[in-house]
Order: C-alpha cells, then sequence, then structure tokens
C-alpha cells in the first residue's frame, strides 16, 4: 500500500483535506512497510509428507516425480472436438442402439486413427452427471482403443436412465454396453 493509497482511504470529507497543510496530512505514514505475517505451521507428521521430518535437514534433490490421479488421458488424435465433424457424423453416417446408448459411425476422408466423440444431452441430468458420465466413458473409451478398428469417427451418445444403471450395477457394466454397440457397429 502506498501513500496515496493511504491518503485515499483515510481522506476527511470534502473541503477539509486542502485546508490541513500538507505536512500534518503525511506526518504519520510509515516509511517502511510492515513484515509480512509468518504463515501458519502444522507440525503434525502427515500434514506434508513430502516434506522432512527435521526442520533443519537440507531438501531432497532432484526433480520430484509428476504425480497422476488416472491413467493416460485420451489422446487428441482420437478425439472429435469440431461441431463440423460431429455434424458429418451424425447426416451422413450409419448408427447402433441399445437401450442406453447410440453409436454412430463414419468412414474418415483420409484413414487413420479412430476418433470418437461424446454427446450427453441435459435430459441425463445436471452438468455434474454429464460430466462424470463423459470422463467415464472416456476412460471406457482408452481402454478399448486398441480394439476398435481405425479409419473410422464414432460419436456416442448418451440416453436418459444411464447415470442411474451405472449407479445400481458398476463401472464393468458400462464397459460391457459401450462394447455391445461397439460390435454392432462392426458387425
Amino acid at each position: 500500500m502506498n501513500a496515496f493509497s493511504i491518503l485515499a482511504f483515510c481522506r476527511p470529507p470534502s473541503g477539509e483535506l486542502s485546508s490541513l497543510p500538507l505536512e500534518s496530512r503525511e506526518a504519520d505514514l510509515p516509511t517502511k512497510r510492515s513484515p509480512p505475517q509468518a504463515q501458519t505451521r502444522f507440525s503434525c507428521a502427515h500434514g506434508d509428507a513430502r516434506r522432512p521430518r527435521d526442520p533443519e535437514a537440507s531438501p531432497r534433490k532432484g526433480p520430484r516425480a509428476a504425480v497422476r490421479v488416472g491413467a493416460a488421458p485420451v489422446k487428441r488424435p482420437n478425439r472429435l472436438s469440431r461441431s463440423r465433424d460431429f455434424d458429418a457424423v451424425y447426416r451422413h453416417g450409419r448408427s447402433a442402439s441399445t437401450r442406453f446408448l447410440v453409436l454412430y459411425w463414419f468412414p474418415q476422408e483420409e484413414p487413420g486413427e479412430p476418433r470418437f466423440g461424446f454427446s450427453v444431452p441435459r435430459t441425463v441430468g445436471d452438468s455434474v452427471a454429464r460430466n462424470k458420465i463423459k470422463r467415464q466413458l472416456r476412460e471406457v473409451w482408452r481402454a478399448r482403443l486398441e480394439s476398435v478398428p481405425p479409419g473410422k469417427d464414432y460419436v456416442l451418445i448418451v440416453r436418459p436412465g444411464l447415470p442411474e444403471a451405472i449407479e445400481s450395477n458398476g463401472f464393468d457394466w458400462l464397459g460391457e454396453r459401450v462394447d455391445e454397440v461397439l460390435g454392432k457397429a462392426t458387425a
């Protein structure tokens, strides 16, 4: 905080500031900043597992290892991201459906790695439920990427009721449903 902001913050009502001499307006301003407050330190052993127990110990050598919460994400060449790609698959592609999933597929213009997109409509649930379904479907897709035939774009549409079915039947059940609809598409 500088002197101007302190003056603006402590300004007396209008008209009184100009009547005070300059020396009396700045007489009580500190010339040094106050030292920053020390942060609270937790002394419990589980507070920071990476911190050495001895406070005087030197830091560990070398870089820290990266921490990942899950497996590697689906790479960009395997994802549909542009709306025109989704539209092409919807309009010109073929489809197969099950009770909870609809799969559209369409051959790519230049055959390459299979690309996948997800569509989870609002009727499935709120944004939290929709994002959870997309994360689960991405994980299922990543595990099956090697077995999917290349040269096609896929769009998987979720139907209402899938979140409740996954909740009651489990994640493996979702993998079986995806395998079922992929089997219909490759047959």
